[in-house]
Parts: C-alpha cells; sequence; structure tokens
C-alpha cells in the first residue's frame, strides 16, 4: 500500500517553519554581538575601529561569496548537509575567536571561518526552504520565520552583552559556539526538509487540510509562468534591467544595516550613553524589525513588493537627517526603533520580488546573487564608516552619505518592473 499521499494531522511545513524560526533566533544573536565587542576587543588589543571594522568588512566579503555558494549547494542537494555544515563552520569561527592574540586570527577566524558557515545560516535560505513548503501566503509564512532573527537579536544581545561584562568576551564567544553547533544540529537532522514532493506531501494552499489540491507535483499557480516560456535563469534574469536595479537598491541596503548593527553601540557610547543602554537599543531594533518584516510579507501578498521597498528607503533617509542634525539618549532611541521597522522588510521581499519576477526553479541562485551584492554593500560600508570615525571623530560623515545612499535607493525600485520577466529570446508578448 502506498504511503506518498498520507496527510499528516499538522501539516509538515509548520514544523519546518518552527525550526527554521529557531535556527535564525540563534544565528542573529550570534552575528549582531560584535557590535557590543568592539569596543572591548579594540581596548585589548588597541586596535583602531578601523582596524576592527576590516574584519567585519572581510566577514561580509566571504559571507557574500558563501551565500552564493549554498544557495547553489542548496538547489541542487537540498538544505540539510548545507545548513548542517555551514553551523559546523559558524560555531567554530566563535571558538576560535575565544583563543586569539592577533589582528590577523581575528581575520581569519571572524572574518573568513564565521563569515564561511554564515552563507547556509541565514536569511536567504531559510527564506527559499519556506518559500517551497507554502504557496499561499508564501509571504506571511516567509516573515514568520525570519521573526525569529529579531527575537534573536532582542533577547541575544542583552544577555550576551551581560556576559561580556561579567565573564569577557572570549568565555561568551565559547558559550555562542557551544550552544549554536548544538541546537543547530539538532533541528536540521531531527526537522528540516527542504522539497515536500520528497516526502509524499504537498504545498501549503489553505485546501484539502491545508495541503494543495489537485495531482501531486503540479506546478502551483503562483508560480507558473505564461505560456510559452520559462523560468529564468540567473544568466537570463541579469540581461533585465529590474534585476540591475534591485541589485543597486539591495548594496544601498547592505551598507546601512552592517554600519548600524556594527557601529551603533560604540557611536552611541562616545556620547556618554552606558553599554547596557547601549546594547538594549541595539536589542530594541531588533524587536522592532519584527514589526517591519510582519507588516512586509502580507503587504507583498496584498500590494507586491515595490511598495514597502519604498517605503523603507524613504523612511531611512528621514532617519538618518534626524541623527545629522540632533545627538542624545532620546534621539538615538528614535533612530534605532525606526530604523529597527526597516532592518529586514527586504528580507522576505527578496524571495518573493524574486519569484514573482522570474519563477522559483532558480531561486535559491537569484536570490543568492543578490545577497550577495547586498553583503558586499555591508561590508565596505561598515569598514568604510570605521575609517571615516578614525579619520574625522565621528559618523557624521558616513550618516549624510547614507541618507544620499538611500535616496537613490528609493527611485532605483520605483523603477523595478513588477511583473514576471519572460527570457530574453522569447517571442511571447511581455503584456499583462
Amino acid at each position: 500500500m502506498s504511503h506518498t499521499t498520507r496527510t499528516p494531522r499538522l501539516f509538515y511545513g509548520w514544523y519546518v517553519l518552527a525550526a527554521s524560526f529557531v535556527i535564525l533566533f540563534l544565528n542573529a544573536g550570534a552575528r549582531f554581538i560584535i557590535g557590543v565587542m568592539v569596543k572591548p576587543v579594540g581596548a585589548e588589543f588597541g586596535w583602531s575601529r578601523g582596524e576592527i571594522s576590516s574584519a567585519v568588512f572581510l566577514n561580509m566579503a566571504v559571507y557574500a561569496v558563501a551565500v552564493i555558494i549554498a544557495g547553489r549547494l542548496y538547489d541542487r542537494y537540498g538544505p540539510k548537509w548545507v545548513i548542517a555544515g555551514s553551523t559546523v563552520l559558524f560555531s567554530a569561527g566563535y571558538a576560535l575567536m575565544a583563543t586569539m592574540d592577533s589582528l590577523w586570527e581575528f581575520l581569519l577566524y571572524f572574518g573568513v571561518l564565521n563569515a564561511a558557515g554564515m552563507g547556509g545560516t541565514t536569511i536567504p535560505i531559510f527564506g527559499s526552504i519556506i518559500g517551497n513548503w507554502f504557496e499561499k501566503r508564501r509571504g506571511l509564512a516567509v516573515s514568520l520565520a525570519m521573526a525569529g532573527s529579531c527575537f534573536g537579536q532582542f533577547f541575544l544581545i542583552p544577555v550576551f552583552s551581560d556576559m561580556i561584562a561579567i565573564s569577557g568576551w572570549r568565555t561568551t564567544s565559547l558559550w555562542i559556539a557551544a550552544i549554536t553547533l548544538v541546537v543547530s544540529l539538532a533541528l536540521v537532522f531531527g526537522v528540516i526538509r527542504g522539497d515536500p514532493e520528497k516526502f509524499g506531501l504537498r504545498t501549503y494552499t489553505g485546501r484539502d487540510g491545508e495541503q494543495a489540491a489537485g495531482r501531486k507535483g503540479a506546478t502551483p499557480r503562483a508560480a507558473r509562468p505564461p505560456a510559452g516560456t520559462h523560468d529564468l535563469t540567473l544568466s537570463e534574469a541579469m540581461r533585465t534591467r529590474s534585476l540591475w536595479l534591485f541589485t543597486i537598491a539591495m548594496f544601498v541596503c547592505g551598507g546601512a544595516d552592517s554600519l548600524i548593527t556594527t557601529h551603533l553601540v560604540p557611536m552611541v557610547t562616545d556620547y556618554g550613553i552606558s553599554n547596557a543602554v547601549a546594547a538594549d537599543m541595539l536589542a530594541w531594533l531588533g524587536l522592532l524589525s519584527l514589526g517591519g518584516i510582519l507588516l512586509a510579507g502580507p503587504a507583498a501578498d496584498a500590494i507586491g513588493n515595490k511598495l514597502p521597498i519604498v517605503v523603507t528607503f524613504a523612511l531611512r533617509v528621514v532617519l538618518f537627517a534626524v541623527l545629522l542634525r540632533f545627538k542624545g539618549t532620546a534621539p538615538f532611541w528614535v533612530f534605532s526603533l525606526g530604523f529597527g521597522l526597516t532592518l529586514l522588510v527586504t528580507a522576505p521581499l527578496t524571495t518573493t520580488l524574486v519569484g514573482a519576477l522570474y519563477g522559483v526553479t532558480h531561486i535559491g541562485f537569484i536570490s543568492g546573487f543578490i545577497n550577495t551584492v547586498h553583503m558586499m554593500g555591508g561590508g565596505l560600508w561598515s569598514y568604510l564608516g570605521g575609517v571615516i570615525f578614525d579619520v574625522t571623530g565621528d559618523y557624521d560623515l558616513a550618516f549624510a552619505i547614507s541618507a544620499g545612499l538611500a535616496a537613490l535607493a528609493l527611485v532605483c525600485t520605483l523603477f523595478i518592473r513588477e511583473r514576471r520577466h519572460l527570457p530574453p529570446s522569447a517571442k511571447v508578448s511581455t503584456e499583462p
């Protein structure tokens, strides 16, 4: 008797979503703690912010390449071993950081090993996994999984910050490595699955006990291309204007994200605010990002992907202007909370927009390319922010440039053609 069409009481995609939430929860807390470590590490070794930021730059550059590799491996082999191997590298980087005594070791352990592991353990991969399990309300499902990153930053940053204050950054690095390794691997091998069809299940549509009606293996309606064409590959997508407009916007987005998450705590403490309060600002920034992504996903389902991204960049222009004009506890809180609302808006929308423009067959690879550019922007601007501080004594110039770049990204997003793109050689009308 065949079991390929069995229907479990609870759709298995919800378990996958929950496991993704927990893994992202841990990785976000570990990833963003580097902003709290800037001053303690710099004080111990006498490194400038530019030198510390160089490790962040390398980390982002390696991560950018790792995202593309992880996306390609995911498309070919599925998520299990990609996430498992990445988790081992991610944890090894933090464990070895506890032993470092020189800048080159920091560059190797945090800049290379940790970053290589981030490629398969963060938002792009999990967005693709959730996208495979859900047809209906895909944007909401991706957003719910991404919420793990927000809660991880909110709950774990203060915890890790207190641990640094009590037992030092070395011991804290070891704890981060151990917890991430054990919990993530247990979830990867016990819960995570990439393709529902391989387990005799169907994609969520909200019908027939939460699984898709119709023959098994049918292409979801939202993913069907127009008659006579097919899902675009990365090389085909690169021949469309929309991809490059979105890529520019994501480069700018990543730059601002990394500048703030790396330098917010040291900047705030430069103005006499305690390290604990500064860490709370970074934590609340992470929690407020939950509101952004929970709004972005349903908004994308209802009105498309462009408008939430446009609003994101418009708000960033205003926030950077506020930061240039006002300094102090209240303005820093306003900036942190407001920037938090924008922090992860593009995370769920990257995969949903790529799927809408180019189809889902190569969604991991195309999303990986876009997120690679996002991370390259983050690494470069985080490093230059540290250099600007070393030269000028503050971050005002970095914030002024960030405001201008956010305006540029807003314009680029407006010109994206948000409809299904055809292969360059297709003879089918592009009119909807």
